[in-house]
């Protein structure tokens, strides 16, 4: 799966890149399918404490999945967002196997 990361307004430290890159790794395993993923790390300008901002779209044959989560960190916020897109993708499989 190819994975493009976009961090918006500030620069992602490597270890973040790395988590997140671990966290939608695993989607990969429960759904072969996967083209493509793309996820924007963004920072919101307001003094709230919950102000990090993820966003993760993955391209599967025939459908586009979304995900988005604030949180008061990445970590939280891409947990949160990946397990949205394993409930989306098991979904999507079950679908296909009825069929």
């Amino acid at each position: 799966m190819k994975l493009q990361m976009h961090a918006v307004h500030f620069d992602a430290d490597p270890k973040l890149v790395d988590f997140v890159e671990k966290k939608t790794g695993k989607l990969q395993k429960l759904y072969g399918r996967i083209i493509d993923a793309e996820v924007f790390l963004k920072l919101d300008r307001k003094e709230a404490r919950e102000n990090k901002i993820i966003e993760i779209k993955l391209n599967i044959p025939g459908s586009q999945l979304f995900a988005k989560d604030q949180a008061d960190s990445f970590e939280a916020a891409t947990d949160v967002a990946v397990e949205a897109l394993r409930r989306q993708l098991k979904k999507v499989k079950e679908k296909q196997i009825a069929h």
